[in-house]
C-alpha cells in the first residue's frame, strides 16, 4: 500500500513526490544502473537523453527481474555528470514516458564530477514497493 502525502508547507514537486509512505509489500532495492547494454557496451556515448532512455530501460529490466515494474518505485536517486540547466529538460522528459504524471516516486537528483567509467553521464537507483 502506498500513499503521498502532501504538506501545505512545501513547493509543489515537478514530475517527483515530496513523500511516498508505504506499509507491507516486499521492498526491491535496485543498484545504480548505467547506460550500458546487455553486452557491456556504453550506449549513447556523449547523448545524455539516449544514455537516460537506456538508464530507465536498464531500471525497467531489473525491476522485471524482481517481479516488479516502475509504477511500484517508491524511491529514486540520480547522479549527474556535471549538472547543468540544459540537463533537467532532457532528464525530466525521458523520465515521464516511465513514471506517472500522477503520485511519480520520491526524488533526488545529484550532480557529480564523474561515474564509475569516463562515457557515462547518468546513473539512477530506485527502492520498489510490491503490494
Amino acid at each position: 500500500m502506498k500513499t503521498y502525502p502532501v504538506s501545505p508547507n512545501l513547493s509543489t514537486p515537478r514530475g517527483y513526490s515530496h513523500v511516498v509512505s508505504t506499509s507491507g509489500g516486499r521492498t526491491i532495492y535496485v543498484a545504480g544502473q548505467i547506460a550500458m547494454d546487455k553486452d557491456g557496451s556504453v550506449v549513447g556515448v556523449g547523448d545524455l537523453r539516449a544514455q537516460t532512455t537506456q538508464v530507465f530501460e536498464n531500471v525497467k529490466a531489473a525491476l522485471a527481474a524482481a517481479g516488479a515494474t516502475l509504477s511500484d518505485v517508491v524511491k529514486q536517486n540520480t547522479y549527474i555528470v556535471n549538472l547543468n540547466a540544459e540537463a533537467l529538460p532532457v532528464i525530466r522528459e525521458v523520465r515521464g514516458q516511465y513514471f506517472p504524471a500522477e503520485n511519480p516516486p520520491a526524488s533526488t537528483l545529484v550532480g557529480v564530477t564523474a561515474l564509475a567509467f569516463a562515457d557515462l553521464l547518468i546513473e539512477v537507483e530506485v527502492i520498489a514497493v510490491v503490494d
